[in-house]
C-alpha cells in the first residue's frame, strides 16, 4: 500500500476483523464500500477518488455480494466500475458453476449496453481461457489487458506448480494499459494484482474485443435464466442521481 499508492483498493474474503484493521486507510482513501462477512465472501473497497452511486448487491446468491459504483477520475471523467467475487464450483459450495457463470454473464450483458468507460474486476474464480470467461468478454465487449502480456497467475500462492489466473480486470476501449503486475505474497492464498490504466480518448489501441454471435448471446441468456437472473438486476451507475458514499 505504502509503496504502490493505488487510487482504488479492493479486498476480498475480508470480515469484520479485516474491516477494523483496514480502517487506518480511511484518512487517505476516504471513499468506501464495505461488506464484512464471515463466509469468505466479504468485500471492501477503498478509494482516493470520489465514489458515486455506490451499492452492494447480492446478484445471484443471498450471501455472495458484488459492489458497483461510479469512480470520478482527477480529470472529471466518471468510470462505471463493478467488483465481483462469484462463488466457485466446489463440492462444498456450488456443485456446478451455474451461479458463477450467471453472475458473469448478467454483468457482461449489462455493461454492453453503455458507452461509458467501464472496469470490471475481482476474483472471478475462473481462468482467462475458460468458455465462460470468453463468453463474458464476447457479450460485454470488454478487453483483457493481459492478452499478449502473460498469465499473471494469482492462485495458489503457496504452490508454485499449481497456479492459475483467477483474479481479473477487464476494461472498455476507453483505456490503455500502463502496467500490470503480480505483487509479492502478503500471506493470502492469492497474490495481489496491481493494474494501472490510462484513460485515453483514442479507443481500441491495445486490442480488439472478442466478437460474439447469436449463439453466444443465446447461451448467455440461458445461463442467466436458469438462475432467475437478468442483466437488469445489475446496478447501472451513472443512470440515476449521484450520491457519494463518504465515510
Amino acid at each position: 500500500m505504502e509503496k504502490h499508492q493505488p487510487d482504488v483498493l479492493v479486498t476480498l474474503e475480508s470480515d469484520q476483523w479485516w474491516e477494523d484493521q483496514l480502517a487506518v486507510l480511511k484518512s487517505r482513501m476516504p471513499y468506501t464500500i464495505q461488506c464484512p462477512l464471515d463466509n469468505l465472501y466479504g468485500m471492501h473497497v477503498f478509494s482516493r477518488l470520489p465514489l458515486a452511486e455506490a451499492e452492494c448487491r447480492f446478484l445471484i446468491e443471498d450471501d455472495v455480494p458484488s459492489m458497483h459504483a461510479l469512480v470520478e477520475l482527477r480529470s472529471g471523467e466518471k468510470v462505471r466500475i463493478h467488483f465481483l467475487h462469484p462463488a466457485p464450483p466446489s463440492p462444498t459450495e456450488n456443485p456446478e458453476s451455474a451461479e458463477r457463470d450467471a453472475e458473469l454473464v448478467i454483468v457482461g450483458r449489462s455493461v454492453a449496453d453503455t458507452d461509458e468507460p467501464v472496469i470490471v474486476t475481482g476474483d472471478l474464480n475462473d481462468v482467462a481461457w475458460s468458455p465462460t470467461t470468453r463468453l463474458f468478454r464476447k457479450v460485454s465487449g470488454l478487453l483483457d489487458p493481459r492478452v499478449g502480456r502473460g498469465l499473471h497467475s494469482t492462485f495458489h500462492a503457496d504452490y508454485p506448480l499449481l497456479r492459475w489466473p483467477l483474479d481479473h480486470l477487464f476494461h472498455s476501449e476507453h483505456f490503455t494499459l500502463v502496467s500490470i503486475q503480480r505483487l509479492p505474497s502478503i500471506g493470502s492464498d492469492h497474490f495481489p494484482l496491481l493494474t494501472s490504466l490510462r484513460y485515453a480518448p483514442v479507443r481500441g489501441q491495445d486490442q480488439e474485443p472478442l466478437q460474439g454471435n447469436r449463439d453466444d448471446d443465446q447461451w448467455a441468456k440461458e445461463l442467466a435464466r436458469e438462475q432467475g437472473a437478468s442483466k437488469h438486476d445489475v446496478p447501472e451507475p451513472g443512470q440515476g442521481p449521484e450520491e457519494i458514499n463518504r465515510k
